[in-house]
């Protein structure tokens, strides 16, 4: 009998690329039990992923190659199996959910003939597929499944496309599951039952879950061990409660120390002056769905408001509407007193520099094609008035080691940067315009723990230093807690919830808010485990 279920041992992948070589994974060794929860935690680049390709026979050969190493199932080594053998393995005896499941899941087909292609593909027929695939999609909770069986992946939201994952990753049972960051960027509302869904169908079926991901809070709240990767290999492992609690590892103690939630909140402003903008009574609807229902918010000079809620609240047509990037039925947005709502598109471009906007994910909203001195300086080609060309390059220098860059990179393209990095160069182009207020929609929500504090320290320095107000759009509530002065809870285009950042998170008044907040993580497993406690007896 195999000691373990499955045991990675001296596992050593690099990637030949233009550069030279790169060692991604180097002399990784761990194990997972039958009914055990392992989490391999780390930042971007740390390695995790690639461990967990290797698994599965993902990894592209070339430019990959695994140069050392053993994988074993059931204690047979998978890296000498034939292609043909592995194919048997994969989704029958390991099954594996990724981050993003509109990727994954084929645009053109059902979502039923997916999950049941999963059964055919493994020798069962066509009508045991199906069969299969409507019991799943009703034991993941997904809405009137008969009806799902024949949408299509676009017609999902984001939770519901993760819980189609995990039916199709289910269908055959498998002994082993392997879950890459499965809730990342999800509402922690959708975060906690997809969680809490995983841990059922673990205990019903007793398989090992494995989970790749970059989020304590998800450690705290489901492993039962953690293995911590830094630079291709694991600088500590161990019982995740005891790696918490007494880190050994200076890369450990630094994750841990730049989780979110745990610091001072601010103090309230005083909001006796005149806002610099404010929205009153917006009205916004799309044929029969109402996006906004009379939403009305004010931010005062130097404020941090953050608009916090699920999926489909409204919190980023609010941000489209104050904008005028999609402008609302009725209402007013008074930008110092003046009415964007009624200006002309003449009157409106002048007011449009000290407006900027920081979206969520910087590889769409940054040009390929643009360096990123043409990125940030493309503010002053259409504003011309703002900085003589003759300048341009100093500026772009000064802007980008504001936010924390060198100013070499300014002739470096998007896709040369990390995430954190393209975050920061999205914000430099937001700052050459010399806005007042920045609107940022979800701009840290998919970061790494420790890129997502330097970029909420880079943000609140900038604050205090430029006076900029910010309108935070997020679902991460620790992050709120720490960042906001105030904080507007939406749900179904309405604000049922508004005050300073202590009296919500100290004591909400409205039972929504109270249930988000209970479905937020904490990075600690005692409190994790205190919570599931409570939940549990709540429930009897």
């Amino acid at each position: 009998m195999a000691d373990h279920l499955l045991e990675v041992r001296d596992l050593s992948v690099e990637f030949h690329t233009a550069a030279g070589v790169v060692k991604a994974v180097q002399d990784v060794t761990w194990h997972l039990d039958r009914g055990e929860t392992l989490a391999i935690l780390g930042e971007s680049g740390s390695g995790k992923s690639v461990s967990a390709s290797a698994v599965m026979d993902l990894i592209d050969m070339p430019p990959g190659k695994i140069t050392s190493g053993r994988i074993l199932l059931n204690g047979q080594d998978m890296l000498t199996m034939t292609a043909e053998q592995r194919r048997q393995i994969n989704g029958a005896k390991i099954a594996m959910i990724f981050q993003d499941p509109l990727a994954h899941l084929n645009p053109v087909y059902t979502v039923g003939w997916q999950i049941a292609e999963m059964v055919t593909n493994h020798g069962g027929t066509r009508a045991a597929g199906r069969t299969r695939a409507l019991e799943l999609l009703t034991r993941v909770g997904v809405p009137e499944p008969e009806v799902a069986m024949e949408k299509y992946p676009h017609q999902f939201s984001g939770g519901q496309r993760q819980r189609l994952m995990i039916a199709m990753a289910l269908a055959c049972k498998p002994d082993i599951l392997i879950a890459d960051e499965p809730t990342t960027a999800l509402d922690v509302t959708v975060q906690a039952q997809v969680l809490e869904l995983l841990e059922e169908l673990q205990q019903e079926t007793g398989m090992g879950l494995l989970l790749i991901t970059h989020d304590l809070g998800v450690v705290a709240e489901i492993a039962d061990r953690v293995v911590v990767m830094n630079g291709g290999r694991i600088v500590e492992a161990g019982n995740a409660a005891e790696v918490y609690r007494n880190p050994q590892h200076p890369y450990t103690r630094k994750l841990i120390g730049a989780a979110p939630g745990k610091g001072a909140m601010p103090e309230e402003r005083d909001r006796s002056a005149q806002p610099l903008l404010r929205a009153e009574n917006l009205h916004k609807h799309y044929g029969a769905f109402h996006a906004l229902r009379d939403v009305s918010v004010s931010i005062m000079p130097g404020e941090t408001v953050a608009v916090v809620g699920e999926s489909g609240s409204g919190k980023s047509t609010l941000a489209r509407a104050v904008l005028r990037l999609d402008d609302a039925q009725s209402g007013r947005v008074l930008y110092r007193g003046q009415d964007l709502m009624t200006m002309s598109p003449k009157e409106l471009f002048g007011v449009r520099r000290d407006l900027q906007m920081v979206f969520q994910d910087p590889t769409q909203s940054l040009n390929p094609r643009m360096s990123v001195f043409q990125i940030i300086s493309e503010a002053w080609v259409i504003h011309r008035d703002i900085l003589p060309k003759a300048q341009w390059r100093e500026r772009v220098a000064e802007l980008l080691v504001k936010v924390g860059l060198r100013p070499e990179m300014a002739n470096r393209y998007p896709h040369q940067f990390s995430g954190g990095q393209r975050q920061r160069i999205a914000i430099a182009r937001a700052l050459a315009m010399e806005p007042k207020l920045i609107v940022c929609d979800e701009a840290v929500s998919a970061l790494d723990v420790s890129i997502q504090a330097q970029v909420i320290e880079l943000l609140d320095g900038l604050r205090r230093e430029l006076g900029l107000s910010y309108l935070f759009i997020a679902h991460d509530l620790p992050v709120v807690r720490d960042f906001a002065d105030r904080v507007i809870v939406m749900r179904q285009g309405q604000i049922v919830e508004e005050g300073p950042v202590r009296q919500i998170f100290e004591a909400p008044s409205h039972p929504y808010t109270r249930d988000l907040l209970a479905a937020s993580l904490d990075p600690d497993p005692e409190v994790q485990a205190a919570r599931r406690a409570a939940r549990a007896l709540e429930s009897t």
